[in-house]
């Protein structure tokens, strides 16, 4: 390749948004590589380590993790002739099944906070009011025992 055609980790991070830091973590996973040094003794890149940061963080985008990402440029580069988006798929379905859980443990705890807030307004009986008035009983701001005002010695 023509040294025009090569960039530091600088001009890549600079062509692609993306810190220099990010970058040296892209390369030490092994999404990057090297054309090799410049005479300042400088990492090289060509023209794809540009598509390769382009390709992690619209994965990223997707909600894979680096660890996925890696698992599936491994599985790319074994299976070279398989279309990229029949590799994609399966991991795919992983993110979209691990944020279905997410959004499930999310709602659960999203309606055990609102029984909580409204157990204040509710019956003694439930279960959720008994728990908000211990809750409350606990809170060592709150002294229903003596006087509300306390004087400081001066």
């Amino acid at each position: 390749m023509r040294q025009s055609q090569t960039m530091t980790i600088g001009q890549l991070s600079r062509r692609t948004g993306v810190p220099i830091k990010v970058l040296r973590d892209y390369e030490n996973r092994g999404f990057l590589s090297t054309l090799g040094r410049s005479r300042s003794n400088y990492r090289l890149f060509g023209e794809k380590a540009l598509w390769c940061v382009q390709l992690v963080e619209d994965l990223r985008s997707l909600g894979l993790t680096l660890k996925e990402i890696q698992a599936f440029i491994a599985r790319f580069d074994a299976h070279p002739d398989e279309p990229m988006s029949v590799l994609l798929e399966a991991h795919l379905a992983q993110v979209v099944a691990r944020i279905e859980t997410q959004i499930a443990t999310l709602q659960t705890l999203r309606h055990r906070i609102l029984e909580f807030q409204s157990a204040g307004t509710s019956t003694p009986a439930r279960p959720v009011a008994s728990t908000l008035a211990q809750f409350l009983a606990r809170d060592p701001g709150c002294d229903t025992q003596h006087s509300s005002h306390h004087t400081v010695d001066e």
